[in-house]
This record gives structure tokens, sequence and C-alpha cells, in this order.
């Protein structure tokens, strides 16, 4: 831009706006035109280019050439730029129009739930785990549902059926720390992870949980070795408590993760878990006193096979809710391998269940063939959830839902809470969301002040 004094000071009219250009002066019609007359017209010798500011090729000085200059072209107040997004809306007349209250929220809310044409992924790496993580999975469910099986047995006065499920309990846990040491590749990482104890994180919660479920079940089954029934059943009572987090905390790290099929679980994958743990014990501990001479149509017999069958059931019920929740997402179930694995397990069971039928009319085999059936598929529902979550990961659209999933039932709950906020009807025993907040941050404290109590604990000991 140059000042007052050149040839397009004339173009100027009394109130500073930009007149009419004659047609000697207007721009050609076509691109071509302009690359090549426009272009060849511009002669720098015989035009004024002094620029209105500063001297050419310097710095502006921030005063005009001429006192009060007009600068061609130019609209005061900005007016020429009414056109660019990068003003907001009253600033120009590009976008004098103001949204309702609320439009713009309804409008994103609109487009979450809206289909996704183009996504371009990948977002998430898949998870790595094989075989081994799937198989230790299914042995750590065994050995808790073996400790709750010993726990009940001595609750039923039955001591010598609970030393011998104690026995199961811990030849069930004693290849986990082998599975997760070849999982992991080095020994040393699966002891850096019991360096120190972080509460929040359940993978660091579960390797404690795991060396403590072993002592407790060693100690159980050493005191019952040396003729100490009242220290065997503490330390098993003990054991079975362990348990209870040992058999569910891998459902709630799978349900941790991003991959949409285990995170869009999360309600269901720790009660399922649990579920399959105390079918899988019960059917080991069934077998193994089958097997050390328990008759035929002693009340723990029965008993635990009623425990199979009714936590399989559970087991299966759990998971088809589970399926038909996850809508999209659960193609992972029902595609490939993991889902031949899937439906085998359910199959599986559907054949226990038949068994246990017929072994009221007939006999005992159909009953230990029927446990037998249990353990295998306790075994299949492990590996179905762990590689159906590699394939969910690779799932762009669904991991792309997930995320906006997640957004949608933020703004839903959000919408619930101002509604109760503006409602007249308090329930009998409101809860304010200050107690709320308060009692998250409490939890939270609390966390962090036992992990740096730990810590504190440890430095004199590493000294």
């Amino acid at each position: 831009m140059v000042s007052g004094e050149h040839e397009w000071q004339g173009s100027l009219d009394d109130g500073g706006q930009p007149a009419e250009l004659a047609s000697e002066h207007a721009p050609p019609d076509t691109a071509k035109q302009r690359a090549t007359e426009w272009v060849d017209d511009h002669d720098t010798e015989s035009r004024d280019s002094r620029p209105a500011l500063g001297e050419r090729g310097g710095p502006a000085s921030w005063s005009p050439d001429e006192p009060d200059a007009p600068v061609a072209l130019a609209r005061p107040g900005f007016d020429d730029a009414r056109w660019s997004y990068l003003y907001k809306s009253g600033d120009t007349e590009y976008a004098a129009a103001t949204p309702a209250e609320g439009q713009v929220a309804a409008a994103n809310r609109r487009m979450r739930s809206a289909p996704v044409a183009d996504i371009h992924g990948p977002f998430i790496h898949a998870p790595v785990w094989s075989w081994d993580v799937a198989t230790y999975f299914w042995l750590g469910g065994m050995a808790s549902g073996s400790a709750f099986a010993a726990l009940a047995c001595d609750v039923a006065g039955d001591h010598r059926s609970a030393a011998i499920a104690r026995k199961v309990a811990l030849g069930a846990v004693a290849p986990a720390p082998i599975l997760l040491i070849a999982d992991l590749g080095r020994p040393e990482r699966f002891l850096n992870m019991t360096r120190i104890l972080k509460p929040r994180s359940p993978m660091n919660t579960g390797a404690w949980c795991l060396v403590a479920f072993s002592g407790s079940g060693g100690l159980a089954v050493a005191a019952d070795l040396i003729g100490r029934p009242r220290t065997a059943r503490a330390a098993g009572a003990l054991t079975a408590l362990l348990g209870s987090y040992l058999g569910s905390y891998t459902g709630v790290l799978l349900a941790c993760t991003a991959v949409p099929l285990w995170a869009g679980s999360r309600t269901i994958l720790g009660p399922a878990f649990i579920a399959t743990a105390s079918a899988t014990g019960a059917a080991a501990t069934r077998l193994v006193l089958v097997a050390s001479g328990l008759p035929h149509g002693h009340p723990t017999r029965r008993a635990l096979g009623t425990i199979e069958t009714a936590s399989m059931l559970s087991e299966l019920a759990i998971s088809a809710f589970g399926e038909r929740r996850l809508g999209d997402a659960a193609r992972a179930l029902r595609s490939g391998r993991p889902g031949i694995y899937f439906r085998t397990a359910k199959s599986l069971v559907a054949l226990g269940l038949s068994l246990r039928l017929v072994a009221r009319r007939t006999g005992s085999r159909e009953h230990d063939l029927a446990s037998v059936v249990y353990l295998a598929a306790g075994l299949w529902f492990r590996f179905a959830w762990v590689y159906a979550g590699q394939t969910s990961a690779t799932d762009d659209a669904a991991v792309a839902a997930m995320g906006r999933g997640r957004r949608a039932l933020q703004d839903a709950q959000t919408e619930r809470r101002e509604a109760r906020a503006s409602s007249t009807w308090r329930s009998p025993l409101p809860l304010p969301d200050a107690v709320r907040r308060g009692y998250s941050e409490a939890i939270r404290l609390i966390s962090l002040g036992v992990e740096r109590r730990l810590w504190r604990l440890r430095k004199p000991l590493r000294g």
C-alpha cells in the first residue's frame, strides 16, 4: 500500500471509501490474462511504490509518510476484512448472526452420533498378549475358585475336602508367575512390578495380589501338612479373600484399556471373570476330590457340581448381555478366530448342562465329564476375550465410535444432572455433587498418601 500521492489517490471518494475502478484499471477477466497482460503492465519504474510507512525495504516506523494520509483501497476500521474467518461474530459484518442458547452444543451432540464417512486409522496399537496371558487368566481364576471352595468346605465342616481344595488352589496358581514372566520377556520386569505399590493401577495391584495369594496359599498348605488346622483355616480364609480380587482384577484390567471391545464391556468383565473363576475352581476341586476317593453322593460333590453349573450359566448370561449391549463393537467376538473360541465356549457350556441333566438318571460319569467340559469352557472364554481385544483394536470404525460415544455419554450425564438440579423432586437420601466430588478427591488423596508412605518406608531399606 502506498501513500495518497500515487495514482490510486483519485480512486478514493470523499468518505475515504474505494470508488469504482475505471475500465482501464480493472483486472482482466480470466486467470490467464491476469498472469500475462496485468502483470506485464506493472511497471515499477513509472509508478510510485513508496510505502505508506517507513522506508522501502526497511522496517515500518509506525508513522505515515505524510500526516493523515489515506491509504489507497483500504476501508477504515478493518471493514475490508469482513469476509475473513479469523474474525469472530460481532467483529465484522461476516458473522453478524448470533446462535441461540444451546444451539451450538446441540449441533455438536448431533454430529458426535452421526456416521463418519472417512476414517483414517490406525488410532491405537493392538495389544500383544497371546496364549500365555489368556492361560494365566484361566489359571488365576481357577486358583481363586478353588480357594472359594476350600473356604466353603471349612464352613460346612468338611475339613478334609477343604485341605484338598487348598492344594488345588496352590497348584493352579504355581505356573502363573512363569506365564507372566514369559509374557514380559525377562524375570526382572516382573520384580519391577513389585518394587512399588500403586493402588490406582490394576496391573500393579494384581501383581501384588498374586504374590500375596501365593504366599497365603502356601502357608495354608504348609499348615495342613504339619498338622496345624486352625492356622490352615485362617490362612485359607485370607487366601479366599485375596482370591476375590485375583479372580476379577484381570477383567478390570482389560476394561481400563482403550480397546473398544474391552472398554465397552467395563460393567460386565469383572463379574464375568469371577463367575468363570468360581466355575473352574469348583470343577477342578471336584475332579481332584473324586480322584482322591470321595464317594458318590457325598454332599460336597453335589454342592460343587451345583456351583459349577450355576457359575457357568451366569458367565453365559453375562457374556450374552454384554455382547448385545456392545452393538457393532461386538463384531470382534463373532468373527475370525475369537468368534470360533467364543462359540466353542458357549457350546461347551450347553454340553456341560446337558450332561448334568443326563447324569441325574444314569450315574456319576456324566457328572465328571461335565466338570471337564466346564474347565475347557472357561479356558475358551478367556481365549475369546483376549484375542477378540486384538481384533477390536484394529477396527478403526469401532475405535472412532467409542471415542464419540464417550463424549455423547458425558453429555447425556450432564443433561441428567442439570435436569435433576432444575427439578423440584428430591430423593429421600440426596447425594449432592459436592459430596461426590469430595469422595472422589478423598480417595485420590488417600491413594497418593499410601504411595508416599510406602516410598518413605522403602528408602531406609534401599539405603
